[in-house]
């Protein structure tokens, strides 16, 4: 009887004792107060910023510039940026103010600059002509008409022309014939491509190159490697140079008694 009363005894004592878990905050009440944390900063950070740009943002009271100004004038870059004057020192548009004094005729690029405390800079670097086209058109040297009737066309430009919308192709041609003829002692006064497609240029001493609609580039290569040495020491004479043949030229003297060159076979061109 007392054995057995041992055992129970041994049963209730040996069992393991249960641990209690200590209480924690629930994790959405943590993450909660951490994000508050992070929004209350936030908030604090915007609002400082705002604080100091309002304090900032004064008036825009001198607005000064620089550049070479041969053709755009400083009261032309007054007036443009004008009526982005009203906004404040730190609230004004420059990219809104660049496109805008952009738009004037010959200039090619501005930037703006804000200078503490009141004060915008503009820096005008203006267009290049490098070609007049048509009448009264301008073309820079990428090919680009930038002025369509320019009140005063430099003299000493080349005379460039074509359809509408050519302008790119006319100039590109030019620009990349122009150095060959320097170099071989000519100068381009004009070029033209007409309604068909077939190129001529003038030169400086009043002499016409007919070059046609197809091989132009190999024709101009010619002329400049073959006839320019046949007619250097006579173009007071000349009127023409014909390059639309295979092999050879033809040319238009002034006194139609001068015998004209015997050309080889002319080319199937369809514009002669």
């Amino acid at each position: 009887m007392n054995l057995n009363w041992l055992m129970r005894r041994n049963r209730f004592k040996n069992k393991p004792k249960v641990q209690k878990t200590p209480w924690k905050w629930p994790t959405a009440v943590v993450e909660w107060r951490r994000h508050a944390r992070r929004a209350t900063m936030v908030v604090l950070l915007v609002g400082g910023l705002t604080a100091l740009t309002w304090a900032l943002d004064r008036p825009v009271r001198v607005i000064s510039m620089d550049g070479s100004f041969q053709r755009v004038s400083p009261g032309q870059i007054e007036k443009a940026v004008a009526p982005f004057s009203q906004s404040g020192f730190m609230s004004a548009d420059l990219d809104a103010i660049q496109r805008a004094v952009e738009t004037l005729p010959w200039v090619e690029h501005a930037r703006i600059q804000r200078r503490w405390p009141n004060s915008l800079h503009v820096t005008v670097i203006e267009q290049t002509a490098a070609a007049r086209w048509g009448d009264s058109g301008l073309l820079n040297t990428r090919g680009e008409l930038f002025v369509r009737s320019a009140a005063h066309v430099p003299a000493e430009l080349p005379h460039l022309s074509g359809p509408e919308g050519t302008e790119s192709q006319v100039a590109q041609r030019y620009l990349s014939v122009q150095g060959r003829m320097l170099e071989a002692g000519m100068r381009i006064a004009a070029l033209r491509l007409d309604e068909r497609g077939a190129w001529e240029m003038d030169l400086d001493s009043g002499v016409t190159v007919r070059l046609g609609r197809r091989e132009v580039d190999e024709r101009i290569a010619r002329f400049i490697r073959t006839a320019s040495q046949v007619i250097a020491h006579r173009l007071n004479e000349i009127t023409y140079v014909d390059m639309r043949y295979s092999n050879g030229f033809a040319i238009g003297w002034r006194n139609p008694a001068v015998p004209t060159s015997v050309p080889s076979k002319r080319s199937e061109d369809a514009d002669v």
